[in-house]
């Protein structure tokens, strides 16, 4: 008996050391994790983050990172390509080459997620800044139910080689792919004098609340290899804050003889995750002269709208419009082969790759910042949308001055000049009308509800902040409303046009149709649900005034059927 109770009091002895042991490593542990750096698994309460002494970040910027990944046997004589990879909405991914990548654009492209599961891989396009070279591709059914979704490497084939670029690490297994949803540096722009645009998710997330931009550094950085920290080059105070835009300084022209990446960083967190690359102004004389500045230029959001674009721009060129710039929010229809037949023609027309989700307010805040020194006017307006005043109704043939009027005789305090739209309805047709939007669509509602701008670029305020419809303006610049030019907007279309819009909406800060949210706003049809369901009388919807003034004015310039029986080189030598 007294060896069982020996025993017993020896067990409880162990069990009270082993809690004792226990207790003492937990608070060892507390104490450690609460003094352990930024990177760490844990942190102390959140203060800014020290970025100017130091020469590297304290947070490590990888999440961006990948290091290239070769085919197996394929022997290279350079340096592996590189990747990033966005997982976009939808199950869409977007691959990114590194910059200054050579690609083979005419060969076959492939996505490769890991386990046998891929999908192809469809270019979009060099991005504006970078120069590089994007890819879209849907992220396969078996990849999704992966617990942690990986950055796909991409397979280029051609008819002679086949190459694959990655966002491996140097261990072989691919970084954790960005999302869209989250917070991400995903653009840049210097503009005129050398100020940096920074076009960033997440840090303004609500409409009409941006945070203060003292609240905002924009930190350069060169990126190391495998297991490196990222070098910090500059962390300078950001000038503005608006929507998805921030305006930095320039980096010191010292340390941008080298690719730099650049992101933000607001007080008291970490820097965002960034695929932006800072590309410095050319110096000294070129080559290439600069284009002339335009008196007048349109700019838009595309997507699969290619069968519209002839008879939106030869109309819009006879009346004025020099210049037309469409940012392609990832076409998978002929815009590219429309935009070749239209320039071959003598129209001046000029692609911008934007392949960003809902960023509309951000790509126009990029055009009216870089396109300063290419146009004098801007004019926002979609391919369904076209500028007509009803005296134009009187006259045998377009002319160049019917627009150019308007903004000439603007006074120099006048930044911007409003238009009123007038939304037409299906007009009774049930598919793609065949003598074009202009002619086919003839009654419209008689409110005129919304409104569009010409807007001055040289007026336009520091922050870009815009609302698509128009931007702020600086200071001493005032807003005019036209009392003679109107915006015939062919809205609601024969419905098995119309429901594509069903797909997403572009804009930031409007909810997609599908969602139920947001019921009474503006963006919304009325009588529609949130389904790509056509409603009952749709055809003879939204018809109050029967109004044939440019069905007319078109049929005389231009001829019977002016939007799909179009000879461009007969219309572009009259207009």
């Amino acid at each position: 008996m007294q060896l069982h109770a020996r025993r017993r009091h020896a067990v409880a002895r162990c069990r009270l050391l082993i809690a004792a042991a226990a207790v003492a490593m937990s608070l060892a542990a507390v104490l450690c994790f609460s003094r352990v750096d930024p990177a760490g698994l844990l942190v102390a309460p959140a203060r800014a983050l020290q970025l100017v002494p130091a020469r590297r970040l304290h947070v490590r910027l990888g999440a961006v990172k990948g290091t290239a990944a070769t085919a197996a046997g394929r022997k290279s004589r350079s340096p592996p390509l590189e990747t990033e990879a966005v997982l976009m909405p939808d199950w869409e991914v977007l691959v990114l080459l590194r910059p200054g990548a050579a690609d083979d654009t005419g060969g076959n492209a492939t996505c490769a997620f890991g386990r046998g599961a891929s999908s192809p891989a469809r270019a979009l396009g060099r991005l504006p800044a970078s120069g590089r070279h994007a890819y879209l591709c849907v992220v396969p059914g078996p990849a999704r139910r992966q617990r942690r979704l990986r950055a796909p490497r991409l397979v280029i084939a051609s008819s002679s080689s086949a190459s694959m670029v990655s966002t491996a690490t140097g261990g072989g297994k691919s970084h954790e792919i960005l999302r869209w949803s989250g917070r991400l540096v995903y653009e840049s722009a210097v503009v005129t004098g050398g100020d940096v645009l920074v076009f960033a998710k997440g840090v303004n997330p609500r409409q009409g609340v941006n945070r203060a931009a003292s609240d905002i550094r924009c930190v350069y950085y060169r990126r190391a290899g495998p297991g490196g920290d990222d070098g910090v080059v500059a962390t300078l105070p950001a000038a503005t804050s608006a929507q998805q835009v921030f305006r930095c300084p320039p980096p010191p022209s010292a340390a941008a003889s080298h690719e730099l990446r650049v992101t933000l960083t607001v007080a008291g967190e970490d820097p965002l995750p960034s695929l932006a690359v800072y590309t410095p102004p050319r110096s000294g004389s070129s080559s290439t002269p600069a284009p002339e500045k335009k008196l007048i230029c349109a700019c838009t959001m595309v997507r699969d709208v290619a069968k519209f674009l002839p008879e939106w721009v030869v109309y819009h060129a006879a009346v004025g419009v020099d210049r037309f710039y469409l940012y392609d929010n990832g076409s998978e229809d002929d815009l590219e082969d429309q935009v070749h037949r239209l320039n071959s023609a003598g129209y001046n027309i000029s692609t911008v790759t934007w392949p960003w989700a809902k960023a509309q307010e951000a790509g126009f805040s990029h055009g009216a910042g870089v396109l300063r020194d290419s146009c004098e006017w801007m004019a926002f307006v979609d391919v369904d949308e076209f500028i007509f005043s009803p005296t134009w109704n009187q006259s045998k043939a377009p002319t160049e001055s019917m627009l150019r009027s308007i903004v000439s005789t603007a006074k120099p305090d006048v930044g911007r000049v409003s238009l009123r739209c007038a939304d037409f309805g299906p007009s009774g047709q049930t598919s793609n009308p065949k003598e074009g939007v202009t002619q086919g669509y003839t009654c419209r509602r008689r409110a005129e509800e919304r409104h569009k701008s010409l807007l001055r670029l040289d007026a336009v305020d520091d922050s870009l902040l815009n609302s698509i419809h128009h931007f702020t303006l600086r200071p001493g610049f005032r807003v005019e409303w036209s009392k003679r030019v109107r915006v015939n907007h062919y809205k609601y279309q024969a419905w098995e046009e119309f429901k594509v819009k069903f797909r997403r909406r572009v804009s930031t800060y409007v909810a997609d149709w599908t969602d139920p949210v947001n019921i009474q706003s503006k963006d919304r049809t009325p009588g529609l649900g949130f389904e790509a369901v056509e409603p009952v009388g749709w055809t003879h919807k939204f018809c109050e005034v029967n109004d044939t003034l440019l069905h007319d004015a078109t049929r005389r310039w231009f001829g019977v059927g002016f939007g799909n029986n179009l000879n461009l080189t007969q219309a572009h030598h009259r207009s």
